[in-house]
């Protein structure tokens, strides 16, 4: 299998993330937007992410289990809000944070283990 097939769904899956993460939390940098127009922009790059997301998902479910793929997703997405955190909100991340976020990872490193 070229390996191609392998890294486009996951550099899809990161795109995806990056507009969903600036879709759901962007707007916290805007308190006093009006709700309406937070959500109608919201949605518009929540498009563009889902633009990214079903063709990832679709293309890699012919290399990855939907389990595989929704880890990957799970773990991709907690990398980019900690950059997201720290960057644009200027937040920073805690050790709790770091500890819970490893084992979400961990969760998705037994979804790539091969069954013996």
């Amino acid at each position: 299998m070229p390996m191609m097939d392998r890294l486009l769904p996951i550099a899809m899956l990161c795109a995806s993330n990056v507009f969903m993460t600036f879709a759901w939390y962007g707007h916290l940098k805007f308190k006093n937007a009006p709700l309406v127009l937070v959500i109608l922009i919201s949605w518009g790059i929540a498009l563009i992410e889902y633009c990214f997301a079903v063709p990832a998902n679709r293309m890699g479910s012919a290399v990855y289990s939907a389990a595989q793929l929704k880890g990957m997703q799970e773990v991709i997405t907690l990398t980019v809000f900690a950059g997201f955190s720290v960057l644009y909100l200027g937040q920073r991340i805690t050790i709790n944070h770091l500890i819970g976020f490893a084992l979400i990872a961990a969760g998705a490193f037994f979804l790539f283990r091969t069954h013996n």
